[in-house]
């Protein structure tokens, strides 16, 4: 069967979620690069681990990068890719979907996990508040990318578009 997608050659996939986090975003992740490169597919991640971070409040496993939408912006360029997915909505994601707003690109973005639930119960932020959040963060996005039939329920009840 001939796939209609798009043959892409590199893909810069950007990430807040990458090891030593060992969780459901980092494992997806990592094989859907071995998929990729098993048909051919260069993937390239930017990640914390290149930056300087910072630890998250209540949650020191994982590393907040210390950078700019600008700074994320040229080394996408650097890259030269033929496509770009943001994975995470955490500080790298928020710099790369910027930057790609910023110089026209078009890029994909992932909603893995239900995040705003998770935030709620540890800060109790309002979930409705953080749902308007991330709906904007993923509303420019060519595509939401989602794991599961009831996460795109969810998306789909909570508003969001081309998930």
């Amino acid at each position: 069967m001939q796939s209609s997608l798009p043959r892409f050659k590199k893909l810069v996939i950007v990430t807040d979620a990458w090891h030593p986090q060992v969780n459901g975003v980092v494992r997806t992740l990592g094989n859907t690069k071995a998929a990729l490169e098993s048909m051919g597919m260069e993937v390239v991640f930017i990640t914390p681990d290149q930056f300087r971070s910072t630890p998250c409040p209540s949650y020191p496993e994982i590393r907040l990068a210390l950078t700019t939408s600008k700074t994320v912006g040229q080394r996408i360029k650097d890259l030269a890719p033929d496509a770009l997915h943001i994975a995470t909505e955490g500080p790298l994601g928020w710099a790369a979907r910027k930057a790609a707003l910023r110089n026209g690109w078009n890029f994909t973005t992932a909603f893995h996990t239900r995040f705003p639930e998770y935030v709620n119960a540890r800060t109790g932020i309002p979930v409705s508040w953080l749902y308007a959040l991330f709906r904007k963060f993923h509303a420019p996005s060519s595509a939401v990318l989602a794991p599961t039939q009831a996460i795109i329920d969810d998306l789909v009840r909570w508003r969001f578009k081309n998930v």
